[in-house]
């Protein structure tokens, strides 16, 4: 079977059309706020859509078909076809003119990491901060395209299960349903970065500031327009209990949030992963803030910012915030939980692994994985006691095919070979063990913050070139569900059929 070469190349030119319209958008804020970079973003904005339109207009002819093959190469190259031509503004404008250093940033941008190599946030042009929040606000709302209309019909991961759980598609019915999904749970996403814009407003933050968060937040992103994160707000409670809603918010399944909107409650409270996404953020805040107000110094935590409610809310309010922002794979900040005891350490540690809901923005296995690799594990002692039984997995009251779970179970164990490759690699390029455990988990699981150098407070600047590489690769990796980037690499996928 020979690839539809054109329909790829085609496509990527639409992506590329779109990446430089919102560039334009950036070079807006840019000129507004006067902040010299104007002229260059605008040069990356004419420079991508020039290259977008050439590549349309030389495939205008392409058959309008998409099969398996192209679908996979089409996820895959669009990620990284976006990372290099966002790059531009960064380079053009000099903000950031090293190569590798805008690669990672650009990629940990739309793969909704938040990892960063800045270390002056603060000093950088209004329109490049702008751009670098946007990335992420793109990435996510790719993800949810993602998430509801390609990777059920590639058969990834186990996603195929989350497609049955969808309002409109399924693998037998492409057009016109999905699009008509992907709309409104754009529209979804979209308002709700305009509530949380202007709740922020409201609660003190500058608009600039408010509509930055508020696209980190909703994408699960991360990237913050202060060094300290949401850390600078420490003093300002409100400020962080309305990033605390909306990340709760983008690391849930956005398809509930549609059941919602339209008034079927009993969908949202009886769905399986909803209850325990959020009564896993209960318990493990319930843990977390005992030990923090029991066992840490909040205030040395947080120097300069005063408890402005005492130490039993800090302590409640930075345990939450710390635990949905790891959970949902934000990486926002308000304080340095490395720093808090070593239990916690670990204990967040292991949250890398967890992730959000399907369907949502946030990275990380997902907990309905999880939940069905947990729950066929238990079945095994019922079948090895019940040898001729059928004991089928069951999610939501229905029964999962045996095919769905073998899925999971082969994406968990590919997730947890690479991580500790990725831990690997990162350690024989010179870092120390924790700070290479860190960054693998944090990088394949598109959390952010690390340990070791990597720390909450810290950066990945210090990282060497190749480390830098290779945390892209693991960012984009975690970020496509793993089998769409690796399958690329195998060679049977470039035989022809």
């Amino acid at each position: 079977m020979r690839l539809n070469s054109k329909i790829i190349f085609h496509l990527m030119g639409l992506l590329l059309l779109c990446n430089g319209g919102f560039m334009l958008l950036a070079a807006v804020i840019s000129g507004v706020y006067r902040d010299g970079a104007t002229l260059s973003i605008t040069l990356a904005s004419i420079t991508t859509m020039f290259v977008g339109v050439f590549a349309m207009f030389y495939t205008r002819d392409h058959k309008k078909e998409v099969k398996q093959k192209e679908g996979y190469i089409i996820v895959t190259f669009g990620w990284i076809v976006m990372s290099i031509s966002g790059m531009l503004p960064y380079l053009f404008s000099g903000a950031i003119p090293d190569i590798t250093n805008a690669f990672f940033e650009t990629v940990s941008g739309y793969t909704t990491t938040g990892s960063s190599i800045m270390d002056d946030i603060e000093i950088m042009p209004e329109g490049i901060l702008f751009w670098r929040s946007l990335t992420h606000w793109i990435g996510g709302m790719g993800i949810i395209v993602l998430a509801i209309a390609i990777l059920p019909l590639l058969g990834i991961g186990g996603m195929q299960l989350f497609s049955a759980e969808a309002p409109g598609p399924s693998s037998d019915k492409l057009h016109p349903r999905i699009t008509d999904t992907a709309k409104r749970l754009w529209l979804i996403y979209f308002g709700y970065t305009v509530a949380e814009t202007i709740l922020l407003k409201i609660a003190g933050m500058s608009f600039f500031d408010a509509i930055n968060h508020a696209m980190a937040t909703l994408s699960t992103g991360g990237f913050s327009t202060k060094n300290a994160s949401v850390a600078h707000w420490n003093d300002q409670p409100l400020v962080q209990y309305i990033i605390i809603f909306f990340m709760f918010l983008a690391g849930s399944n956005f398809v509930l949030s549609y059941y919602a909107f339209k008034g079927r409650f009993q969908k949202v409270i009886k769905d399986e992963e909803f209850k325990y996404y959020a009564g896993f953020i209960i318990i493990f805040t319930i843990i977390v803030s005992l030990v923090v107000y029991f066992k840490a110094n909040i205030t040395d935590l947080t120097p300069g910012y005063p408890m402005v409610l005492g130490k039993g809310e800090s302590s409640f309010r930075h345990a939450l915030f710390q635990i949905i922002s790891v959970i949902t794979t934000t990486g926002f900040v308000s304080a340095d939980f490395t720093q808090w005891t070593p239990f916690l350490t670990v204990f967040f540690f292991g949250l890398f692994f967890l992730g959000g809901s399907a369907g949502s923005t946030a990275g990380g296995i997902k907990v309905m994985r999880h939940l069905l690799i947990i729950k066929n594990g238990l079945l095994e002692f019922k079948r090895t006691l019940h040898a001729n039984a059928i004991i089928p997995v069951r999610y939501n009251n229905k029964t999962v095919k045996e095919k769905i779970v073998y899925n999971i179970i082969g994406f968990f164990v590919l997730y947890m070979l690479l991580f500790i490759i990725g831990a690997l690699v990162l350690g024989s390029l010179g870092l120390d063990f924790e700070s290479a455990v860190g960054g693998a988990a944090s990088s394949l699981g598109n959390v952010g913050p690390a340990l070791g150098s990597l720390n909450p407070v810290s950066n990945f600047n210090s990282l060497p070139v190749l480390a830098k590489w290779w945390c892209g690769f693991l960012m984009l990796a975690g970020r496509l569900e793993l089998f769409t980037v690796l399958i690329l690499l195998t060679p049977y996928f470039w035989k022809r059929t």
